[in-house]
Parts: C-alpha cells; structure tokens; sequence
C-alpha cells in the first residue's frame, strides 16, 4: 500500500527545506575531503612510460639516423599528419634515408600507429606535452625538430619502446638493427 502525505507534513517539509537540506548533506560530506586537483603549472603529475606524448626521432648510439625513409609510418598514420620523402643514399647504394620528415602535430591523435609500423625503431613517444603555441605554424614538426626532441627526451623514448616491447635493452637491441645482409659496392663503369 503507497504512502501518501498529509498536507501537514508536505507543508512542514516545505516550510523547512528539507529537499534542500537533504542535497547540502552531500555538499557537507565532501567539504572535508582532501582536495584531488594539481596546481599545473608548479606541480607536475607522474607520467607513465607509456604515454603518447610529442614524437621523436631516435638515432643509434653513434649518432647515424635512424629512419631509413620506409615510408611506414606514413603508410600507418590515420589521421594522414605524417610526410616522409625518402631518396636513396650515394655513398651507399641501395639504401634509403629519410630526406624530409614533416608531423603536423595539430592533427596527430597520437595513437602511436607510427610507432608500431616503424621496423627500426626510428619513431618513438616521449613525455612531452607542454607545446601550446600562439602560432600554429610552429606545430609543424620538421626532421630537425624531430631529432631534437629525441635527442633531449631520449630517455623517455627509449623507456616507451621497452614499455610496448618494441625494443630490449642491451645487447639484443644491437642485433636487432637494420642491416642489408650483402653489402652492394657501385662499380664504375669503365
């Protein structure tokens, strides 16, 4: 059998405000709770190793590129931000280099497909993501902005590569670069 209220009681409930002071016991309960929010700019959360920040792009130890212009990433990338224009090496011939690599950071949604489709390893997430400019001209990222932001978020590239195992530690990794099995000298035609 539903209850129903006299007019006594609905008029003593809405004389004192009991709707509202049912929804204030809720306001009451989180008043002494700690607060949960950063203040940004001072502090700065914890990151994890997995995060898809800024891209970078990673060179070996001895400072030879990377990117042998393969144009994957390219290939893989959804939103279609990714230009790579690749030209054979003439020191070395049969292999490739990356002569210009342009990310249009603006419409990258850093799904890291890039990153996944790159066999060498050259294209790597880091942790950076304070890039916010007046000027959205500046967000196109070029090769050597890439390299730069490699070279000073090297650790965090590196740290995202082992995160996804795409890459070991140590020796392994070594084994693991980008070699063509015979090397092919250009004969001169004589």
């Amino acid at each position: 059998m539903p209850t129903t209220s006299s007019p006594a009681k609905k008029l003593f409930d809405t004389v004192l405000f009991r709707e509202i002071w049912e929804a204030m016991k809720v306001t009451f309960r989180h008043m002494f709770h700690r607060p949960m929010t950063f203040e940004y700019p001072r502090e700065k959360r914890t990151i994890p190793d997995t995060h898809r920040g800024a891209l970078a792009l990673l060179r070996y130890d001895d400072g030879q590129e990377r990117c042998v212009g393969c144009d994957l990433c390219e290939a893989a990338c959804p939103s279609h931000c990714i230009k790579v224009i690749s030209e054979e090496d003439k020191t070395r011939p049969l292999q490739r280099y990356a002569k210009e690599f342009y990310i249009d950071i603006t419409k990258c949604v850093f799904c890291g497909y890039c990153v996944e489709a790159c066999p060498v390893n050259a294209l790597a997430m880091t942790k950076l993501y304070e890039y916010s400019t007046p000027d959205k001209r500046t967000l196109l990222f070029d090769k050597a902005r890439l390299y730069e932001i490699g070279e000073r978020y090297l650790e965090d590239g590196k740290r995202y590569l082992y995160a996804h195992n795409q890459e070991k530690e140590g020796e392994e990794s070594r084994a693991y670069r980008y070699q063509f099995p015979v090397p092919v000298q250009k004969t001169p035609n004589a």
